[in-house]
């Protein structure tokens, strides 16, 4: 059995709208889904009691600037990060590793964080690649 909160959170950016929805089942376990407006990116996320998780449909291929944009937003969290495209995973914080995941757009790519400031760092982590040019 689940709850769902009645009221979507909305949060508006100079390109684009997110509509949250948080779900909370009888074991505790909170589930988030955004769907994300003018650039057609969707996401989903999904929190457990050890992180969070996120999955972004990119908007554009993740090359140098966007690289560069998530691994100077990942370096200033304490949190464990990870980054999966296409069943390979690597440290966000590596501009390198980052394009050497050859993630293109229209594919998913997987945020998760573990530790003290986790859910911000997806957060933040997931807004550079949705709006990845």
């Amino acid at each position: 059995m689940s709850t769902s909160s009645d009221a979507p959170t909305t949060m508006t950016g100079p390109s684009s709208t997110t509509d949250t929805r948080c779900t909370t089942d009888t074991a505790g376990a909170t589930s988030t889904t955004a769907a994300t407006g003018t650039s057609g990116t969707a996401a989903t996320a999904d929190v457990t009691a050890a992180g969070h998780e996120i999955a972004i449909v990119l908007p554009a291929h993740l090359h140098a600037r966007p690289a560069g944009q998530l691994a100077r937003a990942a370096a200033g969290f304490t949190s464990a990060i990870q980054l999966e495209h296409d069943g390979r995973t690597v440290n966000p914080t590596g501009v390198l590793a980052v394009m050497g995941l050859g993630a293109t757009a229209g594919s998913t790519v997987t945020v998760r964080a573990e530790g003290p400031d986790a859910e911000q760092a997806v957060t933040a982590l997931a807004d550079v690649l949705a709006n990845a040019e």
